[in-house]
């Protein structure tokens, strides 16, 4: 026989992390909860999704776009650090030691997934490349091999502005991790010891 909670629990499986056990838990610890805790977690959950949107120009998560980074006069305008998700800019600011702009990918390449350079937003980036002022273009992706990938084929793609110093994430950071599972002391370490490609 099927437990009550087994749609739930379904549904809790989908989030990132989360196996059979833990969502069984989580889902026993929201049916603790009373009524009005529910409705307002998930009132804000829905209302969270709805408001969410993408900023026109760098393509991270905000409320009214442009974002609040891309408005930031106070922010470096020469440099613009690339990263495949929104959570990654999230992990980055955590350091206090990069003052630049941004640019979201969208992803990272990744054949076997289906997941080709054209639908990320790569050509975006070269034209903020293109008519900006950019002296660097930092590569802030995962060392995984579809991160591996992604910065290659951005470094070829970059290699036509002979102006710009394009570097990567220094030593520091575990191949196969994650930006956002990383610690600040990490990435603070890798930011700085940033290194030409």
């Amino acid at each position: 026989m099927e437990s009550p909670l087994a749609p739930l629990i379904k549904q809790l499986q989908r989030l990132p992390g989360i196996g059979p056990r833990s969502a069984e838990r989580l889902a026993f610890v929201l049916l603790s909860w009373s009524k009005t805790d529910v409705h307002l977690f998930s009132s804000t959950l829905v209302d969270t999704h709805q408001s969410i949107i993408y900023c026109e120009t760098c393509f991270n998560i905000c409320i009214t776009s442009p974002c609040s980074i891309c408005c930031d006069a106070r922010r470096a305008t020469t440099s613009l650090c690339v990263v495949a998700y929104p959570q990654d800019i999230v992990a980055l600011s955590k350091t206090n030691v990069y003052n630049g702009l941004f640019h979201v990918l969208g992803g990272l390449i990744s054949p076997l997934d289906g997941i080709q350079p054209d639908m990320l937003r790569v050509q975006e980036l070269l034209s903020r490349i293109q008519t900006g002022s950019y002296s660097e273009v930092i590569l802030a992706i995962s060392p995984t091999l579809e991160g591996d990938a992604t910065s290659l084929y951005l470094t070829d793609c970059l290699a036509r502005f002979s102006s710009i110093s394009v570097t990567t994430l220094a030593f520091g950071l575990p191949v196969g991790a994650q930006l956002d599972y990383a610690d600040p002391l990490t990435l603070q370490r890798s930011l700085e010891q940033r290194r030409r490609i």
